[in-house]
């Protein structure tokens, strides 16, 4: 139990060894403390030098034999106020280096990171659409609408476009095979491609979205969360617009 505690204190367990077995036997010899400690002596050597650092022990020396001995035990307390202050100011050199460390964090964070959805996750996709627009100042977002995943989409989520629309955010959507209805805040246009890959495609802030079918004929939907990759098919579905 007492090498527990002492590890929170920043002890190793040759340390607390060490320690315990000075606090026991007084006055010792490394070879004593070797013996006690069941260590090496190089080990006691290195356990010494880190106990005397920390103000727990000290030495003299007796007809050429070098003695070490315990500090009082309440220099433990001395111990937990110092480290108490290495963190206070640890703490306020975090808060003054914490910008720059958000700065690198979010340059790697520009690595496309990938989330993956069965089924009854699909509606997830759908939420963060809703989500990221609301808080974009774009409130927009882009669609390659494939008709033999559209009757599929909004199962479970019926209501998804009404509440598109009562948080005022826009839909441009280039339709892939027939049909599709205008419900407002929306603009469609249609792409004639013979044969396509029943791919729904959402491209909104920050995020693409890929949804199709499984063998089974369930949806599962795959969202690449990278500002480049959605900043890239953003301005080639933009392209695309204008010509058609």
């Amino acid at each position: 139990m007492h090498i527990d505690l002492l590890k929170k204190l920043g002890f190793s367990d040759k340390d607390a060894k060490v320690y315990l077995s000075l606090l026991v036997l007084g006055p010792s010899s490394v070879r004593n403390l070797a013996k006690s400690s069941e260590l090496n002596r190089g080990s006691v050597y290195e356990s010494l030098k880190w106990l005397k650092e920390q103000g727990l022990v000290n030495f003299y020396e007796q007809e050429a034999k070098q003695y070490f001995v315990a500090e009082n035990p309440n220099k433990l307390r001395e111990l937990v106020l110092r480290q108490e202050e290495s963190l206070k100011e640890a703490d306020q050199r975090i808060k003054t280096v914490l910008p720059e460390l958000l700065s690198i964090y979010d340059k790697g964070g520009q690595r496309p990171v990938a989330r993956y959805y069965q089924n009854g996750e699909v509606r997830k996709i759908l939420e963060d659409v809703l989500e990221k627009c609301e808080n974009s100042t774009e409130r927009e977002y882009r669609v390659y609408s494939d008709i033999n995943i559209r009757e599929y989409l909004y199962e479970g989520f019926e209501s998804f476009s009404d509440a598109r629309i009562a948080k005022n955010i826009n839909v441009k959507v280039l339709a892939i095979g027939s049909g599709g209805e205008l419900r407002g805040l929306d603009e469609r246009k249609w792409l004639d491609i013979k044969n396509p890959t029943p791919t729904y495609t959402i491209i909104y802030p920050g995020n693409v979205a890929f949804i199709s079918l499984d063998a089974k004929g369930e949806l599962v939907g795959v969202v690449v969360d990278n500002e480049g990759v959605f900043q890239t098919q953003k301005q080639i579905f933009d392209r695309l617009w204008k010509k058609l």
